[in-house]
């Protein structure tokens, strides 16, 4: 009866002295108090315990500040966690974060699409060159045209000796996708 009376004060005395000895205000004192401890696993579950109650940090001139992993930005807050309003306005600068990163991320998009064009008409330019401006003069007479130039004569790239061969390329693939009148009168 002695031992299980003993058992029950030694119980309600560490209950008690708990009461009054003095809990963790912030990170910092927590973290101190957690240093304090000899065995490598208790100071490190304690360690582990402080940054789930304080989510500031003491700032060396006074204050805490938050720092929001997700934004990769600090914010001053009032103490050692943020206030039902503080945290409302750190979610509105995250919700405005994400807004300029998606922003960001559709102008990146649309200028790599851009520049894929670019290069497109380019590569396109390279092997076509662009049509000459118009002369100003009126067009030439009957008697002045002159007949179209042989395969032999052509200088590479002029326009006037690839149309040809790019008219008849364009209906020799219109004739491969369109099927022929005889085809089509039996279906």
């Amino acid at each position: 009866m002695t031992a299980i009376a003993a058992c029950a004060m030694l119980t309600l005395s560490r209950a008690q002295a708990q009461w009054w000895s003095r809990a963790p205000v912030d990170f910092e004192e927590c973290a101190e108090k957690a240093g304090n401890t000899a065995n490598k696993e208790e100071k490190s579950a304690q360690l582990t315990e402080c940054n789930a109650k304080f989510a500031g940090r003491r700032k060396p001139g006074g204050g805490y500040t938050y720092y929001d992993f997700m934004q990769n930005r600090s914010f001053d807050i009032a103490g050692p966690n943020p206030t039902a309003e503080e945290q409302k306005k750190i979610d509105e600068q995250y919700t405005a974060f994400l807004e300029q990163e998606r922003r960001h991320s559709i102008a990146a998009a649309i200028s790599e699409k851009q520049q894929q064009l670019l290069q497109q008409a380019s590569l396109k330019d390279e092997k076509v060159p662009p049509p000459a401006a118009a002369p100003s003069k009126p067009p030439p007479a009957a008697s002045e045209v002159k007949p179209r130039p042989k395969a032999d004569d052509c200088a590479r790239h002029s326009f006037s000796c690839d149309w040809p061969r790019l008219s008849e390329g364009w209906k020799d693939l219109k004739k491969l996708f369109s099927p022929s009148p005889s085809k089509a009168k039996r279906s």
